[in-house]
């Protein structure tokens, strides 16, 4: 029966990121086969029976996922100077409710974007305290959804079209197949299963497209809906995947 490590095991089992699963192993808050394990590095059976204490479980469910309905303008991580990052948005008086939710303060210290939104793009961003939900939606082997609105300028072919699909390589690596659609003229609707800086506007650039205006308006299962411009609310990950 093969090892592994103890934090890469948790993190397979959904129960903790890596970063979070050492803390937990260092304070002593995990049991493996009934037994306190508190040094990193530890390995164990692929097939062990792992507990959490209280203390690592309470930790947990106080971790929480906000969507945001992003405006133009603002940017999705840690911005250079003159800049807004989304989490500002992030007020009690931008918050939605929808009459289902109620406004409490959050601690926005551990908060995080779940992948990029550029500056000059808008809708669906989300943000969150919980690194195993974060690996899910945006780790190398996520396969994801995430759905766009995209208006384009250009002569739209269907030679062009095809490339879009599938076919075109960034940055030396080629991309994921792609579901486009056209839905009006010079409007198409792309969902990706991949999250590339500035990849739809880089792809458009390839096949000579040019990008007015894009959105974002689904990620996975949880679409946009009628989330104001500007706006957020709390939701749960299994919304999401």
């Amino acid at each position: 029966m093969s090892e592994v490590r103890l934090n890469k095991l948790m993190s397979n089992r959904g129960l903790a990121s890596r970063r979070q699963a050492d803390e937990f192993i260092q304070k002593g808050w995990v049991k493996v086969d009934g037994k306190i394990v508190n040094q990193l590095g530890t390995k164990v059976l692929e097939t062990a029976k792992i507990e959490l204490q209280k203390e690592a479980t309470g930790i947990i469910s106080k971790q929480y996922t906000i969507a945001i309905n992003k405006p133009v303008g603002y940017v999705s991580s840690q911005p250079e100077d003159n800049y807004i990052p989304a989490i500002r948005l992030v007020r009690k008086d931008s918050f939605y409710s929808n009459g289902k939710q109620t406004y409490q303060p959050l601690d926005l210290s551990g908060l995080a974007p779940v992948g990029r939104l550029d500056i000059d793009s808008k809708g669906l961003l989300l943000l969150s305290t919980d690194r195993v939900f974060i690996k899910k939606l945006i780790g190398p082997d996520s396969c994801v959804e995430k759905e766009y609105l995209v208006r384009v300028t250009g002569l739209l072919t269907d030679q062009k079209l095809n490339s879009l699909r599938h076919g075109l390589t960034l940055d030396e690596r080629e991309l994921k197949p792609a579901r486009i659609d056209v839905l009006a003229e010079n409007l198409l609707r792309m969902v990706l299963k991949e999250g590339r800086k500035r990849q739809i506007r880089r792809m458009c650039q390839l096949v000579e497209l040019n990008v007015t205006e894009l959105k974002r308006v689904r990620i996975g299962k949880l679409a946009l809906g009628t989330l104001p411009e500007g706006k957020w609310q709390i939701i749960s990950p299994d919304s999401v995947i």
